[in-house]
């Protein structure tokens, strides 16, 4: 009697050996979503890391040179033609506490590992609208907080650019008119929206931005 007793006690239903399998499924899965995120996360520190090293290293703090103001006739040095995937600047947005390095190119990835500069867009020191963009759940997630009149800095191998967030917008995936060129000097920043969208989100956020001053002086690196 014991053991038949012991026989029916052992015995497990078939929908609670399919539930165990479930809570197992999604265990895996939920561990390799983390692993992935935490791989993406500590891969995209490392290349920022290594690219302000290397930006800094390449183009160390110049001689104090006083700023230049969009009035004046001096002509500032061309910036020079930037090798694929090449590292073209720094991007600081000091009221969202935004620092990130630029790459050239909006590849996905590229858009890993940096900012992106649009190719066919001005770059730094040209006349002609820059356009950068990033990812919303990365380097440009802090954009939903932008307002008008927050500065941004642009520093690049030619000096550094100031400019001044002249408007937001969401426009759709294929406007590219915010991109356009003009005589004046200006800066677009370039984003997914809504910011929390899951999957693979259907508008685009624009941060539109003035220059202000620019100077051939770039700021002391960190630590310097």
């Amino acid at each position: 009697m014991k053991v038949r007793l012991l026989r029916k006690r052992r015995r497990i239903s078939p929908s609670r050996i399919g539930l165990c399998e479930l809570e197992l499924f999604f265990l895996l899965f939920g561990l390799t979503a983390l692993d992935f995120y935490i791989w993406i996360n500590a891969s995209t520190a490392i290349y920022q890391t290594h690219d302000k090293w290397a930006f800094d290293r390449r183009f160390p703090p110049a001689l104090s040179v006083s700023k230049i103001p969009l009035a004046a006739t001096l002509k500032l040095p061309e910036a020079k033609p930037i090798s694929p995937s090449g590292v073209i600047g720094r991007l600081k947005i000091p009221s969202l506490h935004l620092t990130a390095m630029i790459r050239e190119g909006a590849d996905a990835a590229t858009l890993r590992r940096a900012v992106g500069h649009i190719p066919g867009t001005a770059l730094p020191g040209g006349m002609g609208n820059v356009g950068l963009a990033g990812h919303r759940d990365t380097f440009f997630r802090a954009l939903r907080n932008i307002r008008a009149n927050d500065p941004i800095e642009l520093e690049a191998e030619n000096g550094t650019y100031r400019y001044v967030v002249e408007s937001t917008g969401i426009v759709g995936p294929r406007d590219v008119r915010v991109l356009a060129s003009s005589n004046a000097e200006s800066l677009t920043l370039v984003t997914c929206y809504p910011f929390y969208y899951v999957g693979s989100a259907p508008k685009r956020f624009v941060v539109r931005a003035v220059l202000v001053s620019n100077g051939l002086e770039r700021p002391p690196a960190p630590g310097s």
